[in-house]
């Protein structure tokens, strides 16, 4: 999330240099060929998150409904909304995008332009959606950090031991 956090900035930075004050590009393909390249780079940085996404979130959703009420921030719950439907959507598209390359001509592979075209449109309807992960991710974070510090009701306070005498010895 820290390297898509990092492109989006990088994006935001680009965007408004090379837009004028109405937010239209001063170079139409430069500015798409960056745009795509950005789509690109995120979808790769979301990668190594994709596969445990879903139990990140079902970790966090426990750890809220057990967290003291004055310890949980209220965006939390609309941030794990917000992260839920974006994954809901990018494996929509996912899917999508294995049934469009199995469609592709037989000599289609990565560096051909049928196949690199298909890939950047497929990055580019997923962008918004990563981009989601990347703005409220932070939260998954948040929330096991606030876990962690919280007390477990699962954990009873300790009990002392009994103070024991040690009989003297004779």
């Amino acid at each position: 999330m820290r390297d898509s956090r990092k492109i989006l900035g990088a994006w935001d930075a680009y965007s408004e240099e090379h837009t004028d004050l109405d937010g239209w590009p001063y170079d139409d393909h430069a500015y798409g060929m960056r745009a795509s390249q950005r789509d690109a780079d995120t979808a790769e940085a979301f990668k190594p998150l994709r596969y445990g996404a879903r139990h990140l979130l079902a970790t966090a959703e426990t750890q809220l409904t057990q967290l003291p009420e004055n310890t949980v921030q209220s965006r939390w719950v609309y941030q794990l909304g917000v992260l839920r439907d974006a994954l809901d959507r990018l494996d929509e598209l996912h899917e999508q995008w294995l049934a469009t390359r199995d469609t592709l001509p037989a000599g289609a592979k990565p560096g051909t332009p049928v196949f690199d075209d298909a890939l950047a449109e497929h990055h580019a309807e997923s962008w918004s959606y990563l981009e989601d992960w990347a703005t409220h991710g932070k939260a998954l974070r948040e929330i096991n950090s606030a876990a962690r510090k919280a007390r477990s009701p699962l954990a009873s306070m300790p009990a002392l031991a009994p103070f024991r005498r040690h009989a003297a010895h004779k």
